[in-house]
């Protein structure tokens, strides 16, 4: 039985593309407005980016850190929720295409995000990133690989191969996971296994820049490098990967060309624009600064359409001080509401004030008692920084069982060290790693480097 729709054809329609934290906000602020929304996302849920490598570590379930969309906006009367992937957009004859359908719009809001970056593009089955649920579950698929190979592996130095765990990139994903798996090493793990003592794990992060965190201030962030280094992580800034092959981790430092022999890569470096961005370009003559983000007008429709807008880290937004707004969740959802109120208002003929972004900060964990937080006015690292980072995260999630799931977890992990997620799955197969052989890794080494620095 279908379901009795009124008659909404006359209201102005606003599709949004994405169902992120820009998207979402978006979608609920007009909740009360007089159009007819539409949102469209590929997944049928949205998820907490933030607490991926707490998935991703076996702290939490995908499903805590997740909601339907449906779910979400249910008593939105005026919404409509759609599972697609938008593969065209007509400026011209205000369209967006699905695979299956056609959809017109009077108001389009693309939110569609960004992807992880790779240096090579061969690195990315080798180095998995950290952008998405199922990421997460390959990393966590892949940390665990490497234990249970670790347990059985008769080899000392094949063992070690299996205990030594490279992180690309030291910003606040890569610190926070980095943080956790010394935690899961050193602590969780320590009395589950017989034949390995998991905290001889090696844990080493790669950072490029000079710091850790950089868009932190440098106090802070060798508050965090050395908080790290307490739990056991070896960290290595200014340092660039040049090659990721069989097991063998190659970076440039200070001149020299080194190597890391090991079994599992972890990425959390870069990123580049979703490829609705290239339909935008393609289509709309949208200009692209050079990770292929959205060049935006103040109010952030498009230069050559002011009926399409695009929030959330997909858009290049200036900050004011010379660079561009972060791509974090507040600015999205800041972004995602202000829009909606533009379109609410422009119906009404109401004038709406320019956007002015509320900085409310950055913050990062590290580990147990550990975090660092940014607020510009107030700096704060340590105990109090971690009690402040558990608050704003469970605030931020956005339903109420998810708030009560998280923090009874959290609660039961902190008194007794257990990370209760710690499965390995693989859709449709058994769950084994495919690497290259060890001989074709001696035959790279040998090539690559004339005097080789294994570390």
């Amino acid at each position: 039985m279908v379901k009795q729709q009124s008659n909404d054809n006359n209201l102005h329609h606003v599709v949004i593309v994405g169902g992120g934290f820009g998207g979402l906000y978006a979608a609920q602020k007009l909740a009360k407005a007089p159009v007819k929304v539409t949102l469209i996302d590929k997944r049928n849920f949205h998820v907490f980016q933030p607490l991926l490598y707490q998935v991703a570590t076996g702290g939490l379930s995908p499903a805590d850190i997740s909601s339907p969309l449906r779910a979400l906006l249910s008593k939105n009367k005026n919404t409509e929720v759609l599972m697609g992937e938008v593969t065209e957009i007509n400026p011209e004859r205000q369209t967006v295409k699905l695979r299956y359908r056609e959809i017109q719009y009077d108001s389009l809001i693309v939110a569609t995000g960004v992807t992880q970056k790779y240096f090579n593009d061969s690195w990315e089955e080798k180095a998995p990133g950290l952008k998405t649920i199922e990421n997460a579950i390959e990393m966590r698929r892949r940390v665990f690989i490497a234990f249970e190979s670790a347990e059985k592996e008769p080899n000392p130095e094949r063992r070690k191969d299996w205990l030594t765990f490279v992180l690309v990139g030291g910003g606040p994903a890569g610190v926070e996971l980095a943080g956790a798996l010394a935690e899961l090493a050193h602590g969780t793990l320590k009395e589950d296994f017989r034949n390995i003592e998991t905290s001889e794990a090696k844990i080493i992060l790669l950072q490029s820049p000079q710091y850790i965190l950089p868009a932190y201030p440098p106090h802070l962030s060798i508050k965090a490098q050395k908080s790290l280094e307490q739990l056991g992580v070896t960290v290595k800034t200014g340092v660039r990967v040049t090659d990721i092959k069989g097991q063998l981790v190659t970076y440039r430092q200070d001149g020299r060309l080194e190597q890391i022999r090991t079994r599992t890569v972890l990425w959390t470096a870069g990123m580049k624009a979703s490829p609705v961005a290239k339909i935008l370009a393609d289509a709309a003559e949208a200009e692209l600064d050079k990770a292929g983000r959205v060049m935006v007008e103040p109010d952030f429709h498009l230069a050559k359409y002011n009926n399409i807008f695009v929030i959330g880290d997909l858009a290049h937004y200036p900050d004011g001080k010379g660079g561009i707004l972060p791509g974090i969740a507040p600015v999205a959802m800041q972004e995602g509401e202000y829009v909606a109120r533009l379109i609410s208002n422009g119906l009404q003929n109401r004038p709406l004030k320019p956007f002015k972004y509320r900085d409310w900060g950055n913050l990062a964990v590290i580990g147990k008692h550990q975090a660092v937080v940014d607020m510009g006015w107030l700096q704060l690292s340590g105990f109090l920084a971690w009690f402040v980072w558990l608050f704003i995260h469970v605030f931020y999630l956005l339903e109420f069982d998810n708030k009560l799931i998280v923090m009874v977890q959290w609660a039961w992990s902190y008194f007794t060290e257990s990370k209760g997620a710690r499965l390995i799955t693989t859709p449709g197969q058994d769950p084994e790693i495919t690497l290259e052989d060890d001989q074709e890794t001696m035959i790279y080494q040998a090539v690559t480097l004339k005097a080789p620095n294994i570390s």
